[in-house]
């Protein structure tokens, strides 16, 4: 195979990779996108997108269970089945879709979508393992969009009744003991859908409480729901491994072993970033624990090597990549950019969904800075009344001395599409008095945004 040259070669064709590739293909540049798989990367292929599809299968048919017994809404109907075989399919259908519109994006752009393993013979130098054999690619410019794979626990492998959140979302017909090692946001959106379908899930984790990256406040009405939906929970406790007859998890708790039975055990304690296999290694490139080391352009140590994404840190979130993936293609053009984020969300797509969004007051008070902070819980929201789900609230966190906002943090149903509103509010440098002379249509749950300011400025209407 003949070799070819580009001015963009990209590895990895995840949300980072193809909006990077996808941006600079708008922008003129000659640009190679590698990618052994569909298109697409983990979120659109085995996490964030086929979860959200099981997450609506699963709500749904709890709905009609719970319409089975006597009800406010007066609803009656007869007790549901699920055929989850086929509720796989339609969850399959839909990556199926999105992967192939990907493929068109990138032949929109004008990229070149490679299919294969890439391997770096040095900074500039690329030989890719194709159906057809090995192909050469010279670059002025690699962007390492590589992405990042579930941890694997020694005394937990992966295979056979032990699954990572790729095989949960493949599952062909529901468990009916499932463990989930890690209660984190993968563990407890994957958990809570399958209790919702029916399975008896039992969930462990090693902190003091779930959801341990967010505020204790915000996982509280997620715990709530937990114990609603018959889930087991079982905090400060450690996984050990299996029984020896295969059946049993078996866990450490306050210095006593507990067995938990099983037909699966999901495994969700963090994921790792893709950096081996691809000849990364011998380059010698300066790393940032497990990660490797970028600037405020995204740019490595070796010089027109960038990368973006999940082997960059944390947060290792979807739309991070694509902001990163954005910029860089705008460098490469020759434009003025740099990584200046005042906020990124983060959202838990539980029952009650969780978002964060910008400083915590524990993070203000480290920093050194005085706030104040409103509060307005659902249940006064006849928005939320009206639609059964009064659990949650939205709060507004904002310096003391000038009211700029500095974090709104919220949990409720639904909340997650209230993410855009609460990103926009903090990066365009809002006041409280901004948030709070702001009209929201009536009857909504966004009103809980401006009644919150209007609590942290001392004169709340409706609590």
């Amino acid at each position: 195979m003949s070799d070819k040259k580009c001015k963009l070669l990209v590895i990895g064709a995840g949300p980072g990779g193809y909006v990077c590739a996808i941006r600079a293909g708008q922008l003129g540049i000659e640009t190679i996108v590698v990618e052994e798989k569909e298109p697409g990367g983990t979120c659109l292929n085995v996490g964030c997108i086929p979860s959200k599809a099981v997450i609506h299968a699963a709500n749904e048919f709890e709905k009609a269970v719970h319409n089975t017994t006597d009800n406010a809404l007066g609803i009656r109907a007869e007790a549901p089945s699920i055929d989850f075989s086929k509720t796989i399919d339609w969850k399959d259908g839909i990556v199926k879709r999105l992967t192939g519109g990907v493929s068109g994006l990138l032949k929109k752009a004008g990229v070149e979508h490679i299919r294969g393993r890439a391997n770096f013979v040095d900074g500039k130098a690329i030989e890719v393992t194709t159906s057809n054999g090995v192909q050469r690619i010279y670059a002025e410019n690699v962007v390492i969009a590589t992405g990042s794979q579930a941890v694997e626990l020694p005394f937990l492998p992966f295979g056979g009744k032990i699954i990572s959140s790729t095989e949960a979302l493949e599952l062909q017909k529901i468990p009916k003991k499932l463990a989930v090692v890690g209660g984190g946001y993968i563990g407890l959106e994957l958990g809570m859908a399958y209790a919702k379908l029916g399975a008896k899930v039992t969930v462990v984790e090693a902190e003091s409480h779930i959801l341990s990256q967010y505020d204790k406040e915000l996982s509280k009405p997620v715990e709530k729901r937990l114990k609603e939906l018959g889930v087991t929970l079982h905090t400060s406790t450690k996984a050990k491994g299996m029984s020896k007859d295969g059946k049993s998890l078996l866990v450490e708790a306050d210095g006593k072993e507990i067995k938990i039975a099983a037909d699966k055990v999901l495994v969700t304690v963090g994921r790792r970033p893709n950096l081996s296999g691809f000849g990364l290694e011998d380059l010698s490139m300066k790393m940032s624990g497990p990660f490797l080391s970028i600037d405020e352009k995204c740019q490595t140590s070796m010089r027109d090597v960038y990368a973006i994404g999940d082997v960059t840190g944390e947060p290792m979130l979807a739309h991070r990549a694509m902001a990163q993936g954005e910029m860089v293609a705008e460098l490469v053009a020759g434009n003025k950019r740099v990584w200046d984020k005042r906020c990124i969300p983060a959202v838990c797509f539980t029952d009650p969904e969780v978002v964060s969004v910008g400083l915590s007051v524990a993070d203000a008070k480290a920093a050194g800075i005085e706030v104040i902070k409103g509060k307005f819980p659902f249940v006064a929201s006849g928005r939320a009344m009206s639609t059964e789900r009064e659990d949650g609230f939205v709060q507004v966190i904002a310096r003391k001395d000038n009211h700029e906002v500095l974090g709104i943090h919220g949990v409720g149903a639904e909340i997650s599409e209230m993410s855009a509103s609460f990103s926009l509010a903090i990066e365009m440098a809002s006041t409280l008095e901004d948030l709070a002379l702001t009209i929201q249509a009536h009857p909504t749950r966004g009103e809980a945004l401006q009644e919150a300011a209007l609590g942290a400025l001392g004169h709340a209407l409706h609590i």
